[in-house]
């Protein structure tokens, strides 16, 4: 059993009451870790002398791993190729036509990218929505990180390609050590027709696990599932059972009262991923509401396409301001409450909420350390006010998870950055190749 002395920290402390969440720091404490789990949090004073790994803080914020709770981590490999086009021209005329270039061995290398950037950005844990993610997969147990694994599918594809994504859950539930797990991941009501939908969810009681789904990303979305079906998509989850199982909702930009009230009766988590709204224009989701209704939220980047980046921290940011500027109330989302979402709320949509999200004893050892001595930083009066508005993924030094470190003082010590790049950069001309006949997939929503 391996052992980890953290000392020297200005710990977060995130309260485990969602509907009332107070931040605090716990000065000059260190953090004993034993194996993958915490032991404990004190005051520093412990003999260092008995440990395998000591870290010196130094005066660092120590503070739960960040979670990710909805991606497509390996479309990194095409970054900027979709700029400043609707979502409709997103879908169809760029992303769809751009992956119908993708080869497992892409998903391999972008999943290594995109994971290389969000452990530099204080990322522990990702839930991720992409294709061949057996490939995925084995890029997560190589970088030592956590994840929620789903292999995305369309009704087009037909009733085989379930079954491939069951195999893919059953082989890869608990693998790497436990840190990967599975999840079926249909794409959207507006991509599988409700027969299609209640095959997943069979196949996901069959293996015990539940649904990652796209939901109400648009206005357009509800009022054409109104239209076509005479229910707003998320009555669809209900009609076909996703209910039933845990299920992870990704967006839900625009929902209807009766939408918030149905989901708040259900163990039901919105992923939320705020850049993604602004850029491709798609509404400020009612965050505010959602929390009212005792929906849980988390932090969630999308992808880089739609996002740019996989950094969890410009989320956070916009979280609160978007959500006081929709409502015309700056009292909003307060820090403390921001800082939930981002920690305990985002466990809680994976399902995760006694394991990840908090440093407390008994927790795995998933754990971030965050220099706030820079300029940016000074006058330091308020570490949480710093921490939501000020951090840049830069100030993350050291990540941990599992118990074990997987980058000290900026330096990765799993993945090799350099490497990564050559084998991305070497396929960038077959990647950006875009003819619209050959997309994998047609947005008609």
């Amino acid at each position: 059993m391996s052992s980890l002395l953290i000392r020297r920290a200005n710990v977060l402390q995130i309260a485990s009451d969602s509907s009332s969440p107070s931040a605090t720091i716990l000065r000059d404490h260190e953090i004993v870790i034993h194996d993958n789990r915490i032991e404990c949090v004190q005051p520093t004073g412990l003999d260092d002398s008995h440990f395998d790994h000591v870290i010196d803080a130094n005066g660092m914020v120590a503070m739960p791993g960040l979670i990710n709770t909805h991606a497509h981590v390996p479309m990194v490999i095409f970054r900027g190729l979709a700029e400043d086009v609707n979502i409709d021209r997103w879908f169809n005329d760029f992303m769809w036509p751009l992956e119908s270039n993708l080869q497992p061995d892409d998903v391999y290398w972008g999943m290594l990218l995109g994971l290389a950037e969000m452990i530099q950005g204080g990322v522990t844990t990702v839930a991720d929505h992409y294709f061949f993610m057996d490939r995925a997969a084995q890029a997560v147990e190589k970088a030592g990180t956590r994840a929620l694994l789903g292999w995305g599918v369309f009704g087009s594809q037909g009733y085989d390609a379930i079954a491939q994504t069951e195999n893919f859950v059953r082989e890869y539930q608990g693998a790497a050590n436990g840190r990967i797990h599975t999840i079926m991941a249909p794409h959207a009501p507006y991509t599988c027709d409700d027969d299609f939908l209640r095959a997943c969810v069979a196949a996901a009681k069959r293996q015990q696990v539940g649904i990652h789904i796209h939901v109400a990303e648009t206005m357009q979305q509800t009022d054409s599932s109104i239209a076509s079906r005479g229910i707003t998509p998320v009555e669809v989850a209900e009609k076909v059972g996703i209910f039933e199982v845990p299920a992870i909702f990704a967006h839900v930009c625009d929902a209807l009262a009766s939408d918030m009230t149905l989901m708040s009766k259900h163990k039901v988590g919105i992923a939320h991923a705020p850049k993604t709204y602004l850029k491709l224009a798609m509404g400020g989701a009612p965050v505010v509401e959602f929390r009212q209704a005792g929906i849980p939220v988390g932090l969630a980047t999308d992808g880089a396409v739609s996002n740019n980046t996989l950094d969890i921290w410009e989320s956070l940011r916009l979280l609160p301001m978007i959500q006081k500027m929709r409502t015309g109330v700056a009292e909003n989302m307060p820090i403390p409450e921001a800082l939930y979402i981002a920690t305990r709320g985002s466990a809680k949509v994976l399902g995760m909420e006694h394991e990840l999200g908090a440093l407390e004893a008994g927790y795995l050892a998933d754990m971030i350390l965050v220099d706030t001595s820079g300029l940016h930083h000074q006058p330091l009066h308020s570490i949480p006010a710093s921490l939501v508005y000020n951090t840049r993924a830069s100030d993350v030094r050291t990540v941990i998870c599992d118990g074990q470190i997987v980058m000290q003082d900026g330096v990765l010590r799993t993945l090799d950055p350099a490497a990564i790049i050559a084998q991305v950069r070497a396929n960038m001309d077959r990647l950006n190749q875009r003819v619209p006949s050959r997309r994998i997939q047609e947005y008609n929503p």
